[in-house]
């Protein structure tokens, strides 16, 4: 099997004992690509770095995750603009709104998110979501920009049937982890609906592990776990998931 992990944060601090290690158990696994959200400028240079250690393998993308928007989210914005200015990313992201954990800066994440998906637009580049607690609203803000030039993922998708399908009308995929392994989440029964041709595959590493390793730290050889899950709820070969996902990303990431 071939696998793209299209969402994770192996450039974190968390991997720093073992990337290597944890690079040659995905490949182990047929991990073949890792790509890299940005989240803000205390990040760069360990992404940057990971990229440059696995060329052709890491791929870094560009933004400021909503949950980094405070007050100097501006000036947070203008060094992502410069990076994109500077050399081509696999992607704008992370980015989006969070609701989850403080909405003292709710106007500035609308604004933060509006101004990085009218950056994708003009980098001709695809835009990664983050959308916690903010689903319907994050869809909102894309419909109202959609002008046939976004494109790009739903990060971490756990919502409903009917977002799926808004989701999917805007030309965006749906971004799978390991949530989808969780008996509470009620992600299966919208994924037996759905067509793998709209899924791609994710970690979100270090967070989010799949069963059997919930609660532990996630890395990219798990993503097995999540292929055998949606093999199961679509009643496919692992094969054909592996393969109509991958090709899904490669679609996305134009490689």
């Amino acid at each position: 099997m071939n696998l793209i992990d299209t969402h994770c944060h192996i450039y974190g601090e968390e991997f720093d004992r073992d990337l290597p290690a944890i690079i040659e158990r995905a490949e182990n696994e047929g991990v073949e690509k890792f790509y890299l959200p940005g989240i803000d400028s205390s990040v760069i240079d360990r992404m940057l770095k990971t990229e440059q250690q696995y060329p052709g393998k890491c791929l870094a993308m560009m933004g400021l995750h909503p949950c980094s928007v405070k007050e100097n989210y501006l000036q947070e914005l203008a060094l992502a603009e410069e990076w994109l200015d500077r050399r081509r990313f696999a992607a704008v992201g992370e980015i989006g709104l969070d609701f989850y954990w403080d909405k003292t800066f709710t106007e500035q994440q609308y604004d933060a998110f509006r101004r990085q998906l009218e950056l994708a637009k003009q980098h001709r580049l695809p835009a990664v979501l983050h959308s916690r607690d903010s689903l319907d609203e994050s869809i909102g803000v894309v419909k109202s920009l959609q002008d046939g030039r976004l494109s790009g993922i739903f990060h971490c998708f756990g919502g409903t049937l009917e977002q799926a399908k808004q989701i999917i009308d805007l030309g965006f995929y749906l971004g799978i982890g390991g949530i989808v392994t969780y008996k509470n989440s009620g992600l299966g029964p919208v994924i037996e609906q759905l067509s793998l041709d709209h899924i791609v595959l994710e970690t979100d590493a270090p967070y989010l592990s799949p069963v059997p390793f919930r609660g532990k730290r996630n890395e990219s050889s798990y993503l097995k776990y999540v292929v055998q899950k949606l093999a199961e709820l679509k009643q496919v070969a692992v094969e054909a998931v592996a393969d109509i996902t991958t090709r899904n990303a490669q679609k996305i990431f134009g490689a």
